[in-house]
């Protein structure tokens, strides 16, 4: 148990460490607010200023015609009608300015804080807001907190001294030669009583305070209250301990039960959680929530105990706002941040249904239900894809404004650093994104289509702003970035299959003793064998040139299946030699040398007469020059 204590405690100064970074930042917004509050009080004291200068004035006029109007004799009535009436002119410039006093207080009530008075325990005893002479309201409430202090350090005070004064212009609360406070008009007005009221008001509170410090910090009250600490530590110390011995005997009856209580959250043959990490979970969910609970009785327990000694009860206060002051601005900020959520909400679904039916008419376009003309139907989902982007960047944009801290410095700095990170890092990928593009429109080949780009023969599986993935005749996957697509030649095979054929060909060479129409002839009979090859148009055969030794015939046929090539090609190359062979036609090519008497054929002996013989080599001698 007292380890479990130890832990709280530390959990509880760690608590505090953190919250005085908070306490900070809400100390510089208080300094802030209270310069703020001194400018209205100021420009309030500067105006009044000029309103005394008025009353002044008016007062010395007033003493100056009330003296003449003594002076006067019974029998001057005209001068004294005249005098009485600018007496009546002096009172009502007199009320007037009370009730712009009174107007400008009460413009300055909603915005403008009075400075406290505190008593002996710092708590706070009523505010000062407006200056006195040369003392501000600030140097006011600090004077007369000082001076309330200097009373309760006097043991031989007498309550029943504290006594009113009235002056000319004020009303003092004084303790024999000692002035505790003075009470101005302007002081009562922003209190809405007169002068005397106020100070009878002041001088209650001040006695009270003091009487009541006194008996609090009596010996049998201080006594009283280290008792009551040490019950309120007590109890704080059993309740720990229950909640170890239950954190405890919880987790062993989990432990025992956990294969009753859970099962393997799976949906078909894939286990999402088994039972041992859900476990897992649990336990440490149940251990956050003992320290949740641990914290909670602190933050119970120690605001109880300071509030037990005078001098500690603001410290409880304290405690309480450094807790609940970042929690309290977090739900403020949300509350006031819920219209600018509405609006966000508002763009994001409107511009939702806005690409709905951007995307709709890109679908029918795409389906050749909706025909533009010059806009290709192979355009339509790449050109949705570039829309979309600008539709959501346009977003984006209106949304930005909306969005927390959108406005701070800080953000728009994190901004700029993604944004050079982004345009340094990406040069390459937006090059292939511009020659993704430029392809798309370019329409250079679809998906499915047997192309050949630079070395790499096969067929379109995927095409991406960035990559253009080809399948090649071996299932070998290649990807090619499209910036290199773009700058490479590209053949397309399948563009014309469909419609024209796509002309395969190949070339043989025969000796110049097999004549020309029946090479021919074989070459068109071993194309029309061949599969996938088309009879009309019809196969061809062009000779492209008369070599040293034979002649180059090239065979050329259609065939609608460009995906097909190796396998026609293999077909076809069978055929030619499986003709010439029938046609008793031998294919140089490679060279070929042999010399023919003595020397079989090329020709297979399947193709061959059953009673075909090897000739035998012809020896011709000259008799004379054999005799000589």
């Amino acid at each position: 148990m007292w380890k479990n204590f130890r832990n709280v405690l530390q959990g509880l100064f760690l608590l505090c460490g953190m919250n005085l970074f908070t306490y900070g930042q809400t100390d510089s917004l208080a300094l802030k607010n209270d310069s703020i509050n001194n400018a209205n009080l100021l420009e309030y004291d500067r105006k009044l200023a000029e309103v005394e200068k008025e009353r002044l004035a008016d007062s010395l006029k007033k003493a100056e015609l009330e003296a003449q109007l003594l002076k006067l004799k019974t029998t001057d009535n005209l001068q004294k009608i005249d005098l009485i009436q600018q007496l009546e002119t002096i009172k009502e410039n007199e009320k007037r300015r009370i009730a712009n006093k009174i107007a400008q207080i009460d413009s300055l009530k909603n915005t403008a804080k009075g400075y406290p008075v505190l008593g002996f325990k710092n708590d706070t005893l009523f505010y000062i807001y407006t200056k006195m002479g040369a003392a501000s309201p600030k140097e006011r409430a600090v004077s007369i907190s000082n001076k309330i202090n200097q009373l309760y350090q006097d043991d031989f005070l007498i309550e029943d001294s504290i006594r009113i004064s009235d002056t000319e212009e004020t009303y003092d609360i004084v303790y024999k030669d000692l002035i505790i406070a003075s009470v101005s008009e302007n002081d009562a007005l922003w209190y809405g009583k007169s002068k005397k009221e106020l100070s009878e008001n002041f001088q209650q509170i001040i006695k009270s305070a003091i009487v009541q410090a006194k008996d609090e910090n009596s010996w049998l009250k201080l006594l009283s209250r280290i008792g009551l600490v040490f019950f309120v530590m007590l109890v704080a110390w059993v309740f720990i301990g229950l909640i170890g011995k239950g954190y405890t005997r919880l987790v062993i009856n989990f432990d025992i039960n956990k294969e009753k209580w859970l099962q393997d959250l799976s949906y078909k043959d894939y286990t999402f959680l088994t039972v041992d990490q859900e476990t897992q979970i649990l336990l440490f969910l149940i251990k956050v929530l003992r320290w949740f609970v641990y914290f909670l009785l602190l933050y119970i327990t120690l605001p109880i105990i300071f509030s037990i000694f005078p001098f500690s009860r603001d410290w409880a206060n304290t405690l309480f706002y450094l807790i609940w002051s970042p929690f309290k601005g977090l739900l403020i900020s949300i509350w006031t941040y819920i219209p600018n959520l509405f609006k966000i909400l508002v763009i994001y679904f409107v511009m939702k249904y806005v690409i709905k039916f951007v995307k709709y008419i890109f679908q029918e376009i795409e389906a050749e239900k909706l025909v533009l003309s010059d806009f290709h139907s192979d355009w339509a989902m790449p050109t949705f894809s570039i829309v979309q982007f600008l539709l959501y960047a346009f977003m984006f944009v209106l949304i930005f404004p909306y969005l927390p801290g959108s406005e701070s410095a800080i953000f728009k700095g994190v901004s700029v650093f993604v944004g050079v990170l982004f345009s340094l890092g990406s040069s390459s990928a937006i090059s292939n994104m511009v020659a993704g593009l430029v392809i798309t429109y370019m329409r250079p080949f679809k998906i499915g289509d047997r192309i050949k780009i630079d070395n790499v023969t096969g067929d379109i599986i995927e095409k991406t702003l960035l990559v253009t993935r080809v399948r090649t005749i071996k299932n070998e996957v290649i990807t090619i970035p499209n910036s290199s697509v773009l700058t490479e030649n590209t053949t397309n095979y399948s563009i014309e299959a469909k419609d024209k054929g796509l002309i395969v060909n190949t070339t043989v060479t025969i000796g110049y003793d097999v004549p020309w129409p029946k090479v021919h002839k074989v070459l068109i009979e071993a194309a029309r064998r061949t599969d996938m090859i088309m009879d009309e148009p019809a196969p061809y055969v062009l000779q492209t040139s008369l070599e040293d030794f034979y002649v180059a015939y090239q065979i050329n046929a259609y065939t609608r299946e460009a995906s097909k090539q190796a396998l026609i090609y293999s077909s076809l190359h069978q055929n030619i030699q499986d003709v010439c062979n029938e046609s008793d036609i031998e294919i140089l090519s490679p060279h070929y040398r042999a010399a023919r008497d003595g020397n079989m054929t090329t020709i297979p002996a399947d193709y061959l007469p059953k009673d075909y013989k090897v000739p035998h080599f012809n020896v011709k001698l000259d008799k004379g020059k054999e005799e000589q």
